[in-house]
């Protein structure tokens, strides 16, 4: 294997960033891995290894990087939908209607206070909640 550098974690960041976008999480995850190992404070690398694991349907990890994500920067409004929806996904309506209103609250983007309206008013998981950044699956 050859030997990691920063320049070959930015490189495996950039091509995991591709293969989440050609919805291949499996793959960005198995990249994101040897960058994370080698930086654990990055913080763009576990957020975007967490959507990998919401999109690979592993929902236990991605919940705890979303939360390693939230404990950095807990005004990371992305984060608490992203998080809402894993929570949503894994029937677990009322602790995702937590992090669907402090996404709204910290920045009223319409998919953010949908997500928060609907949550409140449904009670339950039955919403699809697709990709926590809103990409159709």
């Amino acid at each position: 294997m050859p030997e990691s550098s920063p320049e070959t974690h930015v490189i495996d960041f950039r091509a995991a960033e591709q293969l989440l976008a050609a919805r291949d999480p499996r793959g960005a995850i198995q990249l994101l891995d040897s960058v994370i190992t080698a930086h654990p404070e990055n913080t763009a690398a576990r957020l975007l290894r967490a959507r990998a694991f919401f999109l690979a349907a592993q929902l236990r990890p991605a919940e705890l990087e979303f939360q390693i994500v939230l404990e950095r920067e807990p005004d990371n409004a992305f984060a608490h939908f992203a998080l809402g929806r894993t929570l949503e996904r894994a029937d677990r309506s009322e602790e995702a209607l937590r992090h669907f209103r402090l996404a709204a609250a910290l920045e009223p983007r319409p998919e953010f206070i949908e997500a928060a309206r609907f949550a409140r008013e449904t009670g339950n998981g039955e919403h699809d909640p697709g990709d926590p950044d809103d990409e159709t699956e």
